[in-house]
């Protein structure tokens, strides 16, 4: 039990956190390409300092917390503008990029059901959308229509055409994917759905920060966002490419009727008028606040120079992966996560490889498939340490190879020390 009978002593109890994170991964060190986004260390202050002083705020009432309002307000304004939202666009931030894809399914049902009299929705989406649309059929109970992608990794436009019907409310791109790093072809999503006069929502948690800045920086950026005729909704992770704390994204819409669809509200209690505008209902000011303060701190000149970091290591990772005579990558990375497994998978188990990486050297690196692979988010603290990843990485091969080879042999040498038996 944690609750002891006369409590601890606050700097006791600071000192077991500390020793409680010992085995995780030392992400502040480069040592993980997934999960945390790291700016450097004066960013990361600024995010804490931030934080701590709204995480008592409750942004469930921002008539109580104006500031909380102006903040979100000033979020929400900043990447409208990042994604060539039109005026009359608007949104909410939300705790993270499931929530905000939760919403735009639930909007989706919704616009359905009060503008189409739909009450068996369903949406079509390629296999490589996130999860986060599976928890939102099963939350909301929309079909979930997975259609394969093309030999690109890409949303396969025509097979989609296909499986739209009647009962559809929704289509769904990315930009880019997450699993192999791609953004699909929004455009011709976009519209297919006009064309069918259903919504269509582009998932850009990974890459709604980075990629308007490469498109900047001069990188050759497929057509994703808001100037596309036909994008009627867009999810934004913040505590990505964005650098800000955990618990920060945005869900935006084309127009404020249709983010009306995800906000709830209700007086059937007897607690007076009750609304929210997401899933949570209660929620600390922190992830606010913080965003709003890494935003202001960075600047435009801040997140071109990110971006540009990002890019620069992740193409230059994907290149050294791609000459690796073991491996193979999956597909050129868009913007800056792509990833990679073995080119012949019956001499070289890839996930054995990222238990080795973990094992040998603290590299945390996520398993996924099908087909079995290992996938890499490459931000700004790894520009400084590709070419370490990219030796452990070889090393990581070679002993994989190398312990399956001499476990070969120990078998052959049974077998053929007592034979077989029929």
């Amino acid at each position: 039990m944690i609750v002891t009978p006369d409590g601890i002593a606050s700097t006791d109890v600071l000192d077991e956190l500390e020793a409680l994170r010992g085995r995780d991964v030392r992400w502040r060190e480069g040592r993980a390409f997934t999960l945390v986004y790291h700016a450097g260390d004066e960013v990361l202050d600024l995010a804490r300092r931030a934080y701590a002083a709204y995480s008592s705020e409750n942004g469930l009432n921002t008539d109580a917390f104006p500031s909380l309002r102006r903040m979100q307000a000033d979020v929400v304004e900043s990447v409208a503008s990042w994604l060539h939202a039109p005026g009359g666009a608007a949104g909410f931030m939300t705790s993270g990029g499931t929530e905000s894809i939760l919403m735009a399914v639930l909007a989706a049902r919704e616009w359905g059901r009060f503008e189409r009299g739909i009450d068996a929705p369903e949406m079509v989406l390629p296999t490589s959308a996130h999860a986060a649309f599976e928890k939102a059929a099963h939350y909301f109970g929309v079909r979930s229509v997975r259609v394969p992608v093309g030999d690109d990794w890409r949303a396969d436009v025509d097979a989609m055409r296909a499986a739209i019907n009647e009962r559809t409310v929704l289509l769904v791109g990315s930009a880019p994917q997450y699993p192999q790093g791609v953004v699909d072809p929004i455009a011709d999503l976009a519209a297919l759905a006009a064309e069918r006069d259903v919504l269509c929502h582009v998932d850009a948690c990974m890459g709604g920060v980075i990629l308007p800045y490469l498109a900047r920086l001069g990188y050759a950026v497929p057509e994703f966002d808001f100037a596309v005729d036909g994008v009627t909704s867009m999810s934004v992770d913040l505590h990505k490419f964005g650098y800000t704390a955990k618990g920060a994204s945005v869900i935006l819409y084309r127009s404020k009727q249709l983010r009306a669809h995800q906000t709830f509200t209700t007086d059937n209690w007897l607690g007076g008028l009750y609304g929210s505008s997401g899933v949570l209902g209660t929620k600390s000011g922190g992830a606010v606040a913080a965003a709003w303060a890494v935003m202001r701190h960075l600047g435009d000149a801040g997140y071109l120079a990110l971006a540009a970091t990002a890019k620069r290591a992740a193409d230059s990772l994907a290149a050294t992966i791609d000459a690796h005579p073991a491996l193979a990558l999956r597909a050129r990375p868009d913007a800056a996560i792509f990833s990679f497994g073995a080119i012949d998978p019956a001499s070289l188990d890839i996930f054995a490889v990222a238990q080795r990486l973990w094992d040998d050297g603290g590299w945390y690196v996520d398993r996924q498939g099908p087909p079995a692979s290992l996938h890499c988010t490459v931000n700004a603290v790894h520009d400084a340490l590709v070419d370490t990843f990219a030796v452990a990485l070889d090393g990581a091969v070679k002993a994989t190879i190398a312990a399956a080879r001499s476990e070969r042999d120990a078998t052959a040498t049974q077998t053929g020390r007592y034979g077989t038996m029929d």
